[in-house]
């Protein structure tokens, strides 16, 4: 292991000095287990997560740590299976404390009950046997409505401080047609400079065929507006796979981006679409953040309900 090519890497990302030596020990923990596997892969960095989840060492700070890893040895298997590790791995415990907010504890336990919270850093193949029976319970118990209001507020821990720019964004424009289309030439420029220079846009290859299918699609990064709603869809996870692609059960594999639904989508097992309010209060929060209220926002279309994307309504204030 290159410990002082990765001490480096740690140290352009301001890791504190007096964790950088258990970081470090982290690594090379990883890359002994990873080669004791025969290669570094997916399949063991979801191993690995499994033993720090055994020893309670299944922090945050860990699987940062060895998301960076996989970018410093150039493994996009091992930093993607790490990544999906860490976004929305807050999701489940998130769930289990709105609902006894809103519901009250003993609702919470009756759908949570024989299932309890995920682990955090629980690998990706299994998280849907986590979520289904929960969103499942909740459905029957509260009602849809209900529900959908819940799921609508995202469990992702989305801090307003990540969207001050959107305000401006907006602030600066003459009005909403002008903030969409800004969204849409930042959302690919950013494209344009991964692939540029080389990185992942989040998990994904950008290609030439990837910014095409962007840029042609004025629903992705931006949106469109009809009166008083506009409508965006998301650009596949993994958009370089999912234009190959020709099996449309895969074809929504590649598609969907949430951690705890993807697998059921590859596996035929099951998690109901009205989890998919989730992923809608995500879109919703920049759009609050630069209108500076709240507003409403309705799933359209997801992959996990068998449609070939995920498409959103954002209403607008009159």
């Amino acid at each position: 292991m290159d410990k002082q090519g990765f001490r480096v890497m740690l140290e352009g990302r301001n890791v504190p000095a007096e964790k950088m030596d258990s970081a470090l020990a982290l690594a090379e923990r990883f890359e002994q287990f990873a080669g004791q596997a025969g290669r570094f892969s997916a399949d063991s960095a979801w191993a690995f997560s499994k033993k720090l989840i055994d020893e309670g060492r299944n922090t945050k700070e860990n699987f940062t740590t060895l998301a960076r890893y996989g970018l410093f040895i150039k493994n996009n298997s091992v930093f993607v299976a790490f990544l999906e590790l860490l976004d929305g791995g807050e999701a489940q415990e998130n769930l289990y404390k709105r609902v006894a907010e809103r519901f009250g504890e003993s609702l919470r336990d009756e759908v949570f009950a024989g299932v309890g919270v995920a682990p955090y850093g629980t690998p990706t193949p299994e998280k849907p046997k986590y979520m289904h029976p929960v969103i499942e319970r909740l459905q029957q118990a509260v009602g849809e409505e209900a529900c959908r209001d819940l799921l609508s507020e995202s469990l992702r821990d989305l801090p307003d401080e990540y969207y001050v720019k959107e305000r401006e964004i907006y602030q600066s424009g003459k009005d909403v047609d002008e903030y969409i289309s800004r969204k849409k030439q930042k959302f690919v420029e950013q494209l344009e400079t991964c692939q540029r220079e080389g990185r992942l846009f989040f998990a994904q290859e950008v290609t030439d065929e990837v910014l095409d299918f962007v840029r042609h699609d004025p629903e992705i990064g931006g949106g469109v507006r009809v009166e008083n709603i506009v409508y965006e869809t998301k650009i596949p996870y993994m958009t370089k796979d999912f234009l190959a692609e020709s099996d449309p059960a895969l074809k929504r594999y590649f598609y969907c981006h949430c951690p705890w639904a993807r697998e059921a989508l590859k596996s035929g097992g099951k998690l109901a679409p009205i989890f998919c309010n989730c992923s809608a209060g995500f879109h919703k929060k920049p759009w609050e953040a630069a209108l500076g209220q709240r507003i409403k926002v309705d799933v359209l279309e997801s992959v996990l309900q068998g449609d070939s994307r995920c498409r959103f309504a954002i209403h607008l204030p009159d």
